[in-house]
C-alpha cells in the first residue's frame, strides 16, 4: 500500500488520541493521528514522524491537511497507520502462492472478500482454499488482521493496550473452527527487524490466554513483518511466534 505527498515533521505533543501537533518547516502544525492506540513508546517530543498530506482537505472537509502515518525509533522507521495493515494484508493474500491448513496441506485463497460478518464476529478477510491439484475439497477460511507496532528487545508485542474486541475475534475464531471452517489470524508487525513475536500478556493477559487457547483449538497464528518506506508498507517475511 502507498502513500502520496509524504512530509517529514518533528512530534510535539498529542493533547487526545486523534491529534498531534507536529512541528513541519517551522510551524507548529495540527494533525490527524491513523491510531487511536497509546504509542507511548513511539510518540516522544522531539521524535521525527512522517505525515501524509492531503492537498484537497478543505474542499473535502477535512479539519487537518495532515495524517501522520509514521515514527522513526532512533533508525527503525515504523508505520503506525491502523488502517495499514489491512490494506497490505489485502495485497499480501492475492499475491501469496499458498496457505497452510490444518493438516499440513497447502492450499491456494481464492474467491477473496472483505469485511465479512460471521455468528457475532466481523471478520477482516473471507476466502475459499483450494488445492491447486484438485484433489482435496475446497475450504471455507476467514483471517482476522492485527496490526502490531509495539517492540521491545526485537520482539513484536501484541496488544499495546488491552483489547477486549481481539479477544472477542479470538473467540470467534475458535468457534468457526469447530464450525468447519479453516481460521487465522495474522499479526502484521508494521517494521522490520524483528526476531520474533509474542502476545503482550503484562499489558492484558486475558489476550494471550485467548490466544493460546485459539492455537490449541486449530486456529492459524500467523506473524510477518513488513517493508516499511516512507512512502508505503507492505508485508514481507514470516516471523516465528512464541505463545
Amino acid at each position: 500500500m502507498k502513500y502520496e505527498h509524504i512530509k517529514k515533521g518533528r512530534f510535539i505533543s498529542r493533547p487526545n488520541r486523534f491529534i498531534a501537533h507536529v512541528e513541519i518547516d517551522g510551524q507548529d502544525t495540527v494533525c490527524h493521528v491513523k491510531n487511536t492506540g497509546r504509542c507511548r513508546e513511539l510518540l516522544l517530543p522531539g521524535v521525527f514522524v512522517l505525515l501524509e498530506y492531503h492537498p484537497k482537505a478543505a474542499m473535502a472537509g477535512r479539519k487537518t491537511s495532515y495524517d501522520l502515518v509514521a515514527v522513526y525509533k532512533d533508525d527503525l522507521l515504523i508505520n503506525m497507520d491502523s488502517q495499514a495493515p489491512n490494506l497490505a494484508a489485502w495485497e499480501w493474500i492475492h499475491h501469496i502462492p499458498l496457505l497452510e491448513a490444518g493438516d499440513g496441506a497447502a492450499f491456494r485463497p481464492a474467491d477473496i472478500r472483505r469485511e465479512v460478518i460471521h455468528g457475532d464476529s466481523r471478520f477482516d478477510l473471507a476466502f475459499i482454499l483450494k488445492d491447486p491439484e484438485g484433489r482435496r475439497p475446497d475450504r471455507p477460511a476467514f483471517m482476522e488482521v492485527k496490526g502490531v507496532t509495539l517492540e521491545e528487545n526485537r520482539t513484536a508485542l501484541f496488544p499495546d493496550a488491552p483489547t477486549e474486541r481481539g479477544v472477542k475475534h479470538l473467540r470467534g475464531l475458535i468457534r468457526a473452527k469447530e464450525e468447519g471452517f479453516e481460521p487465522y489470524v495474522l499479526f502484521l508487525i508494521q517494521m522490520k527487524g524483528i526476531r520474533c513475536f509474542s502476545p503482550n500478556d503484562r499489558t492484558h493477559p486475558a489476550f494471550g490466554e485467548a490466544l493460546r487457547d485459539a492455537c490449541r483449538a486449530g486456529v492459524h497464528i500467523l506473524a510477518y513483518d513488513c517493508l516499511v518506506t516512507p512512502d508505503g508498507m507492505t508485508a514481507d517475511q514470516p516471523v516465528s511466534v512464541r505463545l
